[in-house]
């Protein structure tokens, strides 16, 4: 029997079911693992194999690099990039009972994220030039 291209990505779907109800969508070359329309994970192979990435923020990425965990690196046009994603602890790939931490980090982080930016201050308008007559 073959092996389905998302059967990594539905086992850490479950892996990460202390979050809620999680969704496996296709996204650029990998998935995208989502709890209410929120973002809260990514399975995608950088060059080492089929990998987690959590979602992680400012309030959460000293968690995630105290535990050995990579942030989320790629390049483009030759410029190294990042993006607050993590790999999951090694440890976390076993059961949905040792994820269930940080899959609750990772909803918090898309929590925090999709609250409304704040507003830039409105640019101060030009009058119109007038004509001459």
């Amino acid at each position: 029997m073959v092996a389905r291209k998302d059967d990594f990505a539905l086992y850490c779907c479950e892996l990460l079911s202390s979050a809620g109800p999680c969704t496996v969508k296709r996204m650029f070359g990998g998935f995208g693992i989502g709890v209410d329309g929120l973002s809260i994970a990514w399975v995608m192979d950088l060059g080492d194999g089929e990998t987690l990435w959590l979602k992680a923020d400012n309030d959460t990425r000293d968690l995630y690099e105290a535990a050995g965990c990579k942030r989320f690196t790629y390049t483009a046009k030759g410029v190294e990039k990042t993006v607050n994603y993590y790999s999951a602890p090694d440890e976390t790939m076993e059961s949905p009972q040792h994820m269930a931490s940080w899959a609750r980090l990772a909803l918090e982080a898309a929590l925090r994220a999709r609250k409304a930016p704040a507003k830039r201050p409105a640019k101060a308008r030009q009058p119109a030039a007038r004509k001459r007559s």
